[in-house]
């Protein structure tokens, strides 16, 4: 999971290929979820699920700024505090945070404290707002950079994850967002939103989760820009 690929995972059985192991429920899942029962329902029922819901694709694009040099984990486990520091990721309120808010923000030991990380999260709140009179919505114009099937890889294994850190797409979308005045928006930054978000599929094959997920895709029609 681009910055998050998982590290050469001994499988639980035999069967499984690398970068898969088999937990006590007897399921088969992307190694990197078994740090903690929080990765895995994480890993389970979020990461890789098309999301069109306006405040989770913010909060995703935020929360991967903050995870930069830090694991997922970190920030996962620190989630429902950022969530209320940052007005839920609401761009509309988070827009008119100022001064005062950014040193409130500085004092606040539940999230993580970096003025450059937390000035961005305003920031690009504000750039949200812009998005949604171009684009009628966060979600359409993230959801425009999704690749075409064709593009992805035929197969989705612990080589191919980790060979991809970032998409022609990611970068193309990290390159539109700074134009725009976005900030902590990097291809790999940019790419494990796609991921998380289900722009892209990189559950790997013979996880339980990727066929759901693939499933779940199909289901969708996605926003288009107006």
């Amino acid at each position: 999971m681009s910055s998050r690929t998982p590290t050469a995972a001994t499988a639980a059985a035999a069967d499984l290929p690398a970068g898969l192991l088999r937990a006590d429920d007897g399921l088969a899942r992307c190694a990197w979820c078994a740090a903690s029962p929080t990765y895995r329902r994480y890993h389970d029922e979020e990461w890789g699920y098309p999301v069109v819901d306006e405040r989770r694709l913010f909060e995703k694009l935020c929360l991967e700024g903050f995870q930069a040099g830090l694991s997922w984990l970190t920030i996962l486990n620190k989630r429902e505090a950022f969530r209320a520091a940052f007005a839920g990721f609401d761009a509309e309120r988070l827009a008119r945070f100022d001064a005062d808010d950014v040193e409130r923000l500085l004092a606040d030991a539940g999230i993580v404290r970096h003025r450059g990380k937390i000035e961005s999260a305003i920031n690009n709140a504000r750039r949200v707002l812009e998005l949604r009179a171009e684009f009628g919505s966060l979600a359409a114009y993230a959801w425009s950079h999704e690749p075409a099937p064709a593009a992805r890889p035929a197969a989705m294994t612990l080589e191919t994850l980790r060979a991809a850190p970032h998409s022609p797409e990611s970068v193309a979308m990290s390159r539109d967002l700074k134009r725009r005045g976005w900030s902590f928006v990097g291809p790999t930054t940019v790419y494990a939103f796609m991921q998380a978000m289900g722009l892209v599929n990189d559950h790997l094959d013979g996880c339980h989760a990727r066929e759901r997920a693939h499933a779940a895709r199909a289901a969708l029609t996605p926003p288009r820009p107006r």
